[in-house]
């Protein structure tokens, strides 16, 4: 045998006595990670983790790198939480949602109107609070996962083919939301009707009738092509929801402390850059849908706020003391 084999083979049975997963590459100490996001490449999430391994790359004279499947390449963000769980994928950026039933206390930001605005919701996932929830999901032995950072999803608004300012607008409409029951119930309160639907079917359910509007944020409305079938942007603003990107605790506890830090230092990089890369996509988007003719109007945001308090009284109530510090940060 010859001795490149050799090292090989040695490095194959350190990996498989490490615990190592399938889905990790480590060849002569060398580690290719691989990453996994539901957008297509170019989108600020799958950008922000790219410019992340390029760093990892030159930080360590190319022993750990990261190769990124984007647009679902993976499977949906269920799948890529149970095969980052597995070691199968060591990356996987995930909505907020898909890790509430884990720590109860993430259903927070799923409530309508919690962040004054955006600014208000960076200050809080920067801040302590962001900390502790990041911390929680690492700690959890149910998650199988270390929580790196956050990431930006931007505001949600009403979009139809009619103007939303006030809550008696919405009555009688079919609006698609994610299926969550506090998403549902939001836009019951709305004064709408809340469809929960998948978001692959959601283009045809506009263009067909079966819904009458939907909620996002201008990069996606732009992106699924949404405009065309919703010429009118409502800025109603009742949902600011951050993400977080995880990464698989199998293959964490394999890693040196060394490479841990160097993975956090990084991570926290990369929480910072995808926020830019969101403004600069959001700035774009809302010209490239004004261009393609889709009319943004302002809403009554009060009226909204007001509407949708029973339901910050229904699944709030026993975050009562986690709700005031986020209301107190400044």
């Amino acid at each position: 045998m010859k001795r490149r084999e050799l090292i090989k083979l040695c490095a194959s049975s350190v990996a498989a006595g490490a615990g190592l997963a399938p889905g990790l590459v480590w060849s002569e100490d060398k580690m290719v990670w691989k990453a996994a996001d539901v957008h297509p490449l170019g989108y600020p999430t799958v950008e922000a983790i790219q410019r992340m391994g390029k760093k990892l790359e030159q930080q360590t004279n190319g022993r750990i790198s990261i190769q990124m499947y984007p647009s679902m390449q993976l499977g949906g963000e269920k799948e890529m939480i149970e095969q980052a769980q597995v070691g199968a994928l060591q990356i996987a950026r995930i909505s907020v949602g898909a890790m509430g039933p884990v720590v109860d206390e993430l259903n927070v930001f799923n409530m309508p109107f919690i962040f004054r605005d955006e600014a208000h919701m960076r200050k809080v996932i920067d801040g302590p609070i962001g900390q502790e929830l990041l911390e929680k999901i690492s700690a959890s032995p149910q998650t199988r996962l270390v929580a790196l950072g956050w990431m930006d999803a931007g505001t949600r608004n009403v979009y139809s083919n009619k103007p939303v300012t006030k809550p008696a607008d919405l009555k009688g409409m079919k609006v698609r939301m994610m299926g969550n029951p506090i998403f549902v119930e939001t836009m019951n309160a709305m004064g709408g009707n809340g469809v929960a639907m998948g978001f692959n079917e959601l283009y045809s359910a506009m263009q067909t009738g079966v819904v009458d509007g939907a909620e996002n944020n201008e990069p996606t409305v732009l992106a699924q092509n949404h405009y065309q079938v919703a010429k009118v942007y409502s800025l109603t603003g009742h949902l600011i929801i951050p993400e977080i990107f995880v990464f698989s605790k199998r293959t964490w506890d394999t890693l040196t402390p060394a490479d841990q830090a160097l993975v956090k230092k990084v991570s926290r990089e990369a929480q910072i850059e995808q926020r830019q890369l969101w403004d600069e996509k959001t700035s774009k988007a809302t010209d490239e849908l004004k261009a393609k003719g889709v009319q943004f109007v302002p809403a009554d945001k009060t009226a909204f706020y007001k509407a949708t308090q029973p339901v910050r009284d229904k699944y709030g109530a026993k975050y009562a003391a986690l709700l005031k510090r986020i209301e107190d940060t400044k």
